[in-house]
């Protein structure tokens, strides 16, 4: 693979992640040591020239970019509005169809026009059943926001109620600009709500808290249970990455928490020299930092045809143009791989030009990471959630079962980056701050939803598969009311329609949606909301 494509590689990855602006990495992210967020791949679209409906009107181009008076606080109508944009065609619709709703959730939405577009599950859903397709920014994302800063104070209407009542307020109030665009209110026209990962999740929560707004719903790769010590996150991978590459992560981490918990200074500087990471001082931060080889699974697709995920297992396992077997090449040869690869080839791509300490260590609370209050800043916006309302903290596996990353990170390393993030919130609480999943679970049901007409869609490859219906263990049963389907995808792999042209399993999981949706519009009688 030549450098150049590795770097388009990284900015595709940074689109996925959010904007480029807000991302200090460049793969998308505000800091090396912060974990992925569970966020929509983006499919782009087409092009940006003029859209033609199906009678041959010229409309906007999908990037066209529309606003919307969303209330600041649904509790106190009385603060008041801000701009929520939002983006929308009708390039498919006939009187009577469906209007399609999707929010990429934490990211700024700017780049997600593509799910106008029949290239995604929405796109085919709006196509089949002769629907407009909207996507709306999720509040305090891209240039959504009821303030202008990240300020704690500004982020008190951020919480995952205030995003649920936005999709109630938006659907009962907006005019659409389209031909009788007043009068597509739920009630006057069937709606039918998608999201994914986070934004999957924020789909069955709105079912739950606003039941018979949608006639219909889609959650795809749905982060439904929150959970503080996600650990989980890292067991999809585990199961299917390849075997040697495997066995011999597991040896070199088992091997790095071992020396940096033994106090033998020679042998952790040794292996802090050979990553480049001398500089660092806290050791959690360095065994850490690794952690970054294995997130490189998230931007892996059906049709994405390897990766840096990929790149990292070849340079541990085929030595002098001979692969590793399934039991690897050992700890020795692994180990100084590992070093080398990271050194030469992986720091660059991840850090750039920025230092170990700047690009990898957490523990200075002055870094403009933590007080840079500007908006656009996805990463920001998602720890509130993160810290608040839903955990997923990234971590080694328990002591007992196997693990691909270091067991020297906890909670404890992710709930301290909140207080340095989010000082004024916690300064007056004596302890670290946990989220507080279990109301989040209480009150938007978690795993244990049971609704009407909501159809989640996973993969076996999802390393956000333990947060979501197909979790390990819970043994959920697909109703006709509540299907739940998986393909052999990864995150999110069944919003793209090239993910199906590859993928026997993510198309048929497709086919089954767009029948079982097209059912239950057809079930839809007018009335009043």
């Amino acid at each position: 693979m030549t450098l150049l494509w590795k770097l388009a590689s990284m900015l595709v990855l940074a689109l996925a992640a959010g904007t480029v602006a807000d991302a200090k990495t460049r793969d998308g992210r505000l800091h090396a040591n912060m974990a992925r967020r569970p966020s929509v791949p983006v499919v782009p679209p087409p092009d940006n020239g003029p859209v033609t409906s199906r009678n041959g009107t010229q409309l906007p181009p999908y990037n066209t970019t529309y606003y919307f008076d969303q209330l600041i606080d649904h509790t106190n109508p009385s603060l008041g509005t801000f701009k929520q944009r939002y983006w929308t065609t009708y390039e498919f619709y006939e009187t009577g169809g469906p209007i399609v709703l999707f929010t990429p959730g934490e990211a700024n939405a700017q780049p997600y026009s593509g799910y106008l577009t029949n290239r995604t599950i929405n796109g085919q859903i709006a196509q089949e059943l002769n629907g407009a397709t909207i996507v709306l920014e999720h509040r305090y994302y891209g240039l959504s926001n009821p303030y202008d800063d990240l300020t704690v104070k500004s982020l008190q209407f951020h919480t995952i109620q205030q995003a649920i009542d936005d999709l109630e307020y938006f659907a009962k109030n907006v005019d659409l600009p389209m031909p009788g665009g007043d009068a597509l209110k739920p009630g006057q026209a069937p709606w039918v709500l998608i999201g994914g990962s986070y934004s999957g999740a924020l789909t069955s929560f709105a079912v739950v808290n606003k039941p018979n707004l949608f006639q219909a719903a889609y959650a795809s790769s749905a982060v439904v249970e929150s959970i503080v010590d996600y650990w989980g996150y890292f067991q999809p991978i585990l199961e299917w990455m390849p075997k040697n590459c495997s066995a011999d992560v597991q040896a070199v981490i088992a091997h790095i928490d071992s020396v940096f918990t033994s106090g033998n200074k020679k042998e952790i500087d040794s292996i802090k020299a050979l990553f480049n990471m001398s500089a660092l001082t806290h050791l959690d931060d360095v065994a850490g930092a690794l952690r970054n080889n294995l997130w490189d699974w998230q931007s892996l697709s059906p049709s994405s045809g390897g990766g840096l995920f990929f790149d990292f297992c070849d340079a541990l396992e085929v030595k002098n143009g001979v692969s590793a077997g399934p039991n690897g090449w050992g700890l020795q040869h692994a180990l100084q791989a590992w070093g080398s690869y990271w050194t030469n080839t992986y720091y660059d791509l991840l850090c750039g030009d920025e230092d170990a300490v700047t690009c990898l260590g957490t523990y200075d609370p002055t870094q403009d990471i933590w007080t840079d209050t500007s908006v656009d800043n996805a990463n920001r916006s998602w720890m509130w959630i993160v810290c608040n309302q839903m955990g997923f903290f990234q971590e080694g596996a328990p002591v007992g079962h196997p693990t691909i990353v270091t067991r020297l990170v906890q909670p404890p390393y992710d709930e301290r980056q909140c207080t340095y993030m989010f000082a004024d919130a916690y300064k007056n609480l004596g302890h670290l701050p946990v989220p507080n999943v279990d109301a989040t679970n209480k009150a938007y049901h978690g795993w244990f939803v049971q609704e009407n007409h909501l159809f989640f869609a996973n993969g076996h490859r999802d390393p956000w598969r333990e947060a979501t219906l197909a979790a390990d263990g819970t043994h959920f049963k697909s109703t006709p009311g509540q299907p739940l389907t998986i393909s052999d995808g990864f995150h999110c792999s069944d919003l793209s329609t090239t993910n199906a042209q590859v993928d026997s399993t993510v198309l048929a999981v497709q086919q089954q949606a767009l029948k079982t949706i097209a059912g239950w519009v057809a079930e839809w009688k007018p009335s009043k909301h």
